[in-house]
């Protein structure tokens, strides 16, 4: 992609930029902020690592959304974090109106452009998105699963003490607490999970995942998490890219799969040059389909909030 832009500088939207420019997944990579000084002093501190960390990506910043202009993909990190205590849930009401001023401005300066949603609560607001700018859902999608599936696997790791590189795990549904760690689908190097975990454990580790993002704000008390979130966002803008067409967990817009309509949840979808170009649509036994359904019941009640 010729040009990325990430609104918000925060945390995430920093830590975001530093591995885009690092892996020069972009030429141009433009920070946006309402907060003069902070944007363009983000940019300009990653930009002067460039030379250390051999990267050719020119990091820019500004406070007009206007700077979004012929952007490739704009991914929107800004709003309101949550605070220990919180649900994701909880900011929807701040963060909406938040949403509502970027994807106008997108509208207006980037009409072309691919929508990687980052902002809680990420299914309900990528589903908002998408309503709003009436683009095929093919661009406009969320990030939820690819997080929600790293920590699983880190998790099982952990526990395992095998190579996180062997180990691969999925997660389904809303990114709360009623996501879905789905072990049928998790092993490690093809041997199943089964093998090397007991039920009891693995439904632990499944709860962690769940309270994976709530863990790291209760210990940390000022700020939520951004390194990870940031990796799962590259890997996701990596498989954009570099047109590589890989599987990865995303919040994606259904139009009758997994029996949803009028909804975004987190599944596994093809990602390539185009965006999201195919949903992954897979055969759930009776109580995973039943987790399923319970997680977006608890997504739909959030969609109904929406004005």
């Amino acid at each position: 992609m010729k040009k990325i832009t990430i609104v918000g500088a925060g945390r995430v939207g920093e830590s975001t930029a530093q591995i885009l420019a690092k892996e020069e997944l972009c030429r141009e990579l433009m920070l946006i902020d309402i907060h003069d000084g902070v944007p363009q002093g983000v940019a300009l501190d990653i930009q002067e690592s460039a030379s250390l960390l051999r990267f050719d990506t020119r990091v820019n910043g500004d406070t007009d959304p206007a700077a979004m202009a012929d952007s490739d993909m704009v991914i929107v990190t800004a709003g309101f974090p949550r605070k220990p205590g919180m649900s994701r849930s909880d900011v929807l009401d701040a963060n909406l109106s938040i949403i509502d001023g970027i994807v106008d401005a997108m509208l207006e300066h980037a009409p072309q452009a691919m929508l990687l949603m980052v902002t809680n609560p990420v299914d309900v607001l990528t589903f908002y998105a998408w309503k709003k700018t009436g683009w095929p859902r093919e661009r406009v999608f969320g990030q939820s699963g690819a997080l929600d599936t790293a920590r699983m696997t880190s998790f099982i790791a952990m526990e395992t003490g095998y190579s996180v590189k062997d180990i691969s795990a999925l997660v389904l549904g809303g990114h709360g607490d009623a996501m879905v760690p789905l072990a049928r689908f998790t092993d490690i190097s093809g041997i199943p999970i089964e093998e090397f975990i007991d039920p009891q454990t693995l439904e632990q580790i499944a709860e962690r995942t769940r309270q994976g993002g709530g863990e790291i704000l209760a210990l940390k008390q000022h700020s939520s998490a951004y390194d990870s979130p940031a990796a799962a966002i590259a890997s996701m803008v990596d498989a954009i890219s570099h047109n590589r067409r890989r599987i990865l967990p995303c919040v994606s817009i259904l139009d009758g799969e997994y029996g949803q309509q009028g909804i975004a949840m987190g599944i596994p979808a093809v990602l390539d040059e185009n965006g999201l170009v195919k949903i992954i649509e897979l055969h759930l036994n009776e109580k995973e389909k039943a987790d399923f359904e319970r997680s977006a019941a608890m997504v739909k009640e959030d969609i109904a909030r929406l004005p």
